[in-house]
């Protein structure tokens, strides 16, 4: 092995629970996953930042002195030269070097690829230099928000770096505190790739924002204390007007914060019935309420539903594609994954793919 060299994962996550509520300020509970960004670092002696992609098969490089002036380039260097503008803004000068990015996040499967290539890319860039935990995940949400241009809450970041093997994280967004859920012996959760991403999933998603704030707006014209929504109630919700579209939002994001904390409590009794009841609950409210599923999520969240042994199925992730998770007996996995990646073949003409949700250990430095 080359001297110098070292290798930094981070992985990506599933939530099982809490969809969009991040950016509402509330409760999340997301799993680290051993699907992960893996970037390998070598010192270079030409004042360059190396940067390949394995995935994309692609190579890109700029002086270190001209990466705080760049400007994004809609390219998926932008997550890279993102946190490297971060970092530089926080006092940590990029030194140059080589970065080979691999990766076994699937891309656009709504299990944050982005956010594991960010916190994989600040470890690397960072070579070693001490940063906090929280400061490494809101480094690198911004470096999204502010420089990729996408207005994403913290959660995926968070999810990357404070990962806990076999359990998953309660996240509360606003404190931006957690807790470990170990999670119940005698059920496994897959994930299943739609293998579609449709176009309106970006613009959608900055509507959702707006309309989220447009809902606090007009719950504070009578409760004051509603900050986001995460401070609301429905009863609140049902005293004041406001579009019946803005009202639908805030019912889902309201609705599946209780969701959240209904679910953990089930965990922790080991109510796998109740755990399954409100995955279903979830998928519902994203689809009626909050409108982000689309024909190919609700047809596999429905088939699942319909087979042994599956205890509840919902979307995950921003929507309109991506993937479902899937709650269920372990000794029924097999079965399940033979049976829907069938039925959607026959349904779509797309071969779907399926992922083993193991909860897995958040960011670090591999040993090479």
């Amino acid at each position: 092995m080359n001297e110098g060299v070292r290798a930094w994962r981070a992985p990506g996550r599933v939530n099982l629970i809490g969809e969009h509520t991040d950016y509402n300020l509330g409760f999340v509970l997301p799993v680290a996953l051993d699907l992960a960004s893996r970037i390998t670092t070598t010192p270079v002696d030409d004042r360059r930042l190396h940067v390949f992609s394995e995935v994309e098969n692609e190579e890109r490089e700029w002086p270190v002195e001209q990466l705080r002036e760049l400007r994004p380039q809609h390219h998926w260097t932008d997550y890279v030269i993102g946190v490297a503008q971060e970092l530089i803004r926080e006092g940590y000068p990029i030194e140059p070097m080589f970065l080979r990015i691999a990766s076994t996040v699937p891309e656009g499967s709504g299990l944050s690829s982005s956010a594991a290539l960010e916190v994989s890319s600040a470890l690397a860039l960072l070579d070693g230099r001490p940063i906090g935990k929280l400061e490494l995940a809101k480094l690198c949400q911004r470096a999204e928000v502010g420089f990729v241009g996408l207005p994403v809450g913290i959660m995926d970041q968070y999810a990357s770096v404070f990962g806990v093997e076999h359990a998953a994280l309660k996240i509360d967004c606003r404190t931006l505190e957690h807790e470990t859920v170990k999670l119940p012996d005698g059920v496994e959760f897959l994930a299943v790739n739609s293998m579609v991403k449709h176009a309106l999933a970006s613009s959608a998603y900055r509507q959702r924002t707006e309309e989220c704030a447009a809902a606090v707006r007009a719950l504070q014209s009578r409760f004051a204390e509603v900050k986001s929504l995460r401070d609301a109630t429905l009863e609140q919700l049902e005293q004041v007007v406001m579009p019946p579209v803005v009202a639908k939002r805030a019912r889902h994001v309201v609705t599946e914060d209780v969701r959240v904390s209904r679910f953990v409590a089930a965990c922790r009794k080991g109510d796998l019935p109740e755990m399954g009841r409100l995955f279903v609950e979830s998928h519902r409210s994203l689809q009626q309420d909050y409108e982000v599923s689309c024909a190919e999520l609700d047809f596999l969240v429905d088939a699942a539903l319909g087979m042994e042994g599956v205890y509840g199925a919902r979307m995950t992730g921003g929507g309109f594609g991506g993937c479902t998770v899937n709650m269920m007996r372990p000794d029924a996995a097999h079965r399940f994954s033979e049976r829907i990646l069938r039925a959607y073949q026959e349904r779509f003409g797309v071969e779907a793919q399926i992922y083993d949700c193991r909860p897995s250990a958040g960011a670090g430095e591999i040993t090479l």
